[in-house]
């Protein structure tokens, strides 16, 4: 049944629709004239280039390799959180959240002072042979600290999801706490792991800023953009911009496809 109020189609229902054409307008202008402005010959010469495919690859590679390292470290610190109180919880949700309002050069410079051999951690990782500065390696670092709150919040919104009761139930017929969580808790919030998992990619493979003090080159698609932008114009920073979003785009919604299906019935 419609409700009255929809019915009558009050002002403040208008006022509800104007805003959100408004916010649509801002969000899709820009990337349709973004996406329609390269030619097609021009695409097809861009997508050609083994510098572009290299790059595109680069920037999808390191996302997936830090949404990874973000499911394998940040879901049990996620289920902890959603399942434990303890002084200074609070505390520790602030330091996961801070990677998402520091600045982007701040947290690129920050990684590199800790990897420097002025400090011990650097010293540990030269003597091993690690290196952060100009490497794919680096990139990965930079790209799991901005994605990570993205993965662990989402997360634990879905372990928060999952009735504590059922896990009780596990524990009392003789489960361990690794056997309850595999067998029960895994199986029912495997969906928000995998939107943590979309969101903790697609925050990474659009990181530019921390990207570009740690590791100019290997160079990633955004970096690759922003030379080009700064080298030859608009004109031939865009079909970069127009294959990176197009396959990115392509990713996600495969992924998101398979999170929002739901299994069949007999």
């Amino acid at each position: 049944m419609i409700p009255k109020t929809m019915k009558k189609r009050e002002p403040f229902f208008w006022f509800t629709v104007s805003c959100g054409i408004v916010v649509m307008a801002f969000i899709l202008l820009p990337l349709i004239e973004m996406l329609t402005a390269p030619s097609l010959s021009m695409l097809k010469e861009t997508m050609q280039d083994r510098d572009v495919v290299r790059s595109i690859w680069l920037s999808i590679y390191t996302a997936g390799a830090a949404a990874l390292i973000s499911f394998f470290f940040g879901t049990p610190l996620a289920y902890l959180l959603a399942r434990t109180s303890f002084r200074g919880k609070r505390f520790l949700e602030s330091i996961i959240d801070l990677p998402i309002v520091i600045p982007h050069p701040v947290v690129g410079i920050a990684i590199l002072s800790v990897a420097g051999k002025n400090h011990l951690l650097g010293q540990i990782m030269h003597e091993l042979g690690i290196r952060i500065m100009g490497s794919v390696t680096g990139i990965i670092t930079v790209l799991t600290f901005v994605g990570l709150p993205f993965y662990v919040n989402t997360v634990k919104d879905g372990f928060e999801g999952v009735s504590p009761r059922l896990e009780n139930v596990s524990r009392s017929l003789g489960a361990s706490m690794f056997g309850t969580f595999f067998r029960v808790t895994f199986p029912l919030a495997w969906r928000s792991m995998v939107i943590g998992f979309i969101m903790c990619s697609a925050r990474a493979i659009s990181e530019f800023g921390a990207v570009v003090i740690v590791a100019y080159h290997p160079m990633t698609a955004p970096v690759m953009i922003y030379e080009r932008f700064e080298g030859y114009g608009l004109k031939y920073s865009q079909p970069v911009a127009f294959w990176l979003v197009t396959v990115c785009l392509l990713l996600f919604f495969a992924l998101r496809m398979l999170t929002l299906s739901k299994p069949k019935g007999p």
